[in-house]
């Protein structure tokens, strides 16, 4: 995500000041608005891909689970929480394209430009984003969402279970309400296209049978509200938060607990269970 450096109030920049210097391009659909950002193909210059970014505005919402949500965990306390400035967003998780085009090499098990970069560390999302703002230039500031801001944008302005409605879990892994928007233990295998793949005939009571499986391209299921894609699902995503207890005293901006031995990953993946 990227926080701008001179917005005076809670709306969208575009409107103001125009893209950002480090944007390709920008507009509006149904989703809201939306930049470019564009990268030469492994810092090949004659050939270049954009990765979409979506304009989340300020608000608020209830962060955690409600208590009769199903599978929810006791550390999912609902809490209000606000969330006073706006932020572009990626609208996907970061592909594997990107991260090569940033980071010179792709460190990803399955293989594929158009699948989300995996198998890489909160460390090394230090430095990609560190790397990607040195390439940007003046104006950049990329960074990890907070978990706040991550589920803040993953709800959308919805207070669902999902930001499509309700989570009924029939199975361990068969959630249907999840078939159209997530990647996850009950689908992952269903049309997999990759010679490398998982296992997965042992999984339990999988939505639908299946043996090899693993990621998948981004954008495949349906987006939610604010146009962001494969927020729950395909590949967990890491905050830039230590885990700890919600600290339900600070309802502006959260940002976590000040010290832990792990870092937050929300979302799932395509290996998880529909809990």
């Amino acid at each position: 995500m990227a926080t701008p450096d001179d917005v005076t109030d809670f709306g969208c920049p575009l409107l103001r000041e125009g893209p950002p210097k480090w944007a390709s391009g920008c507009g509006q659909d149904q989703y809201g608005y939306f930049t470019e950002l564009e990268l030469p193909l492994n810092k090949r210059p004659e050939s270049t891909r954009s990765q979409r970014l979506r304009w989340i505005p300020s608000g608020d919402f209830w962060m955690g689970s409600a208590a009769d949500e199903p599978g929810r965990d006791a550390d999912e306390l609902r809490h209000f929480v606000r969330i006073t400035g706006g932020y572009w967003l990626f609208d996907s998780a970061c592909p594997q394209w990107l991260w090569e085009s940033v980071m010179g090499g792709n460190p990803s098990r399955f293989r594929d430009g158009d699948r989300p970069v995996e198998c890489v560390s909160w460390e090394d999302c230090q430095e990609f984003l560190g790397r990607l703002n040195g390439l940007l230039g003046s104006g950049a500031n990329f960074r990890l969402p907070s978990e706040a801001e991550w589920e803040y944008s993953c709800r959308a302005g919805t207070a669902s279970a999902l930001y499509t409605g309700g989570l009924t879990l029939v199975g361990a892994n068969n959630g249907p309400e999840l078939d159209g928007i997530a990647w996850y233990g009950g689908n992952s295998g269903v049309g997999f296209d990759l010679e490398v793949s998982e296992d997965g005939s042992g999984w339990r009571e999988k939505q639908y049978e299946f043996s090899g499986c693993g990621s998948r391209r981004v954008k495949l299921k349906y987006c939610n509200p604010w146009g962001l894609y494969d927020m729950l699902g395909n590949v967990w995503e890491w905050c830039s938060d230590w885990y700890g207890e919600y600290d339900v005293a600070q309802s502006d901006d959260p940002a976590g607990a000040r010290s832990g031995s792990d870092r937050v990953v929300r979302g799932g993946g395509w290996d998880s269970n529909a809990r």
